[in-house]
């Protein structure tokens, strides 16, 4: 690994804090090539061959249907989080805020398999 050339998101950025994260963690050594300030721009030189990266999956739907980017196999990828919705304790929600918890509590896991099932593809699997 140590010859493949990676491309990082700028510093901050909860996609490179993940990828410093795992490369620590596997003891992966590694050189630097690009430092790009978003995912489409480090998919962009990815695509250019301009190096490797670890990226979203979320953002590579297209790319990777249409066969223009693929997922490596490597150990401990890919890296999975969860997200979740948030806000203030104390927070009074309008009426329209609270119709959109209401349905995101209720439709929650038929969106998720509606708009992220398949990225269960790659669950697991590498």
């Amino acid at each position: 690994m140590e010859s493949v050339p990676l491309i990082f998101r700028e510093e901050g950025s909860a996609t490179r804090l993940a990828m410093e994260e795992y490369i620590r963690s596997y003891g992966v050594r590694v050189r630097k090539k690009l430092v790009l300030t978003s995912n489409e721009a480090v998919k962009q030189a990815v695509m250019a061959g301009l190096g490797y990266s670890v990226m979203p999956l979320i953002g590579l739907k297209n790319e990777l249907q249409a066969g223009q980017v693929r997922v490596i196999p490597m150990e401990g990828l890919p890296l999975w989080s969860r997200w979740h919705l948030v806000w203030l304790k104390e927070k009074k929600h309008s009426p329209a805020a609270q119709a959109y918890l209401k349905f995101m509590q209720a439709e929650r896991t038929r969106i998720a398999v509606a708009a992220f099932g398949w990225l269960d593809a790659f669950r697991g699997t590498h």
